[in-house]
């Protein structure tokens, strides 16, 4: 099991291990207030994500062939759907983030507890990390 498998796995565990909506609604809020706030300055149209009815802005950096990722959102339960994916995929290899698809989204019942536009938002955010995880993977292959 790969490093973003593993992360997704204990998010997945947290989620399945509240008994209501309200617990899992709270406990996504919570992960939101643990993010370290962006600066002004990355708050900006190039770090923000189209397609997300609130603002959202996610801030790659490839390290140590690592991808870190840091992100923010003017809306608090989104918020806590930014810093679920930065847990699952922040820390990982590019083709660990590549090959490892959002099983949270079912298996923590997601889908079908968000609004739609939610859903679209978490959807944008995800293809956003794929695209950087995939320009990452191309930068490393072509220093090699």
């Amino acid at each position: 099991m790969n490093f973003c498998e593993q992360q997704q796995t204990q998010v997945i565990k947290t989620l399945q291990g509240l008994e209501t909506w309200e617990d899992r609604y709270r406990k996504i809020i919570e992960f939101g207030k643990g993010l370290a706030p962006l600066s002004e300055s990355e708050k900006n149209e190039a770090n923000k994500i189209k397609g997300c009815q609130s603002q959202v802005w996610l801030v790659p950096e490839l390290k140590d062939g690592k991808v870190l990722l840091r992100g923010d959102s003017d809306a608090v339960l989104v918020k806590g759907l930014v810093a679920l994916v930065i847990q699952i995929y922040s820390g990982g290899t590019p083709d660990e983030i590549l090959s490892t698809p959002p099983q949270f989204l079912k298996e923590a019942g997601l889908e079908s507890h968000l609004t739609p536009s939610r859903s679209n938002g978490l959807s944008s955010m995800l293809k956003q990390i794929q695209y950087f995880a995939l320009a990452y993977k191309t930068l490393l292959s072509q220093k090699r």
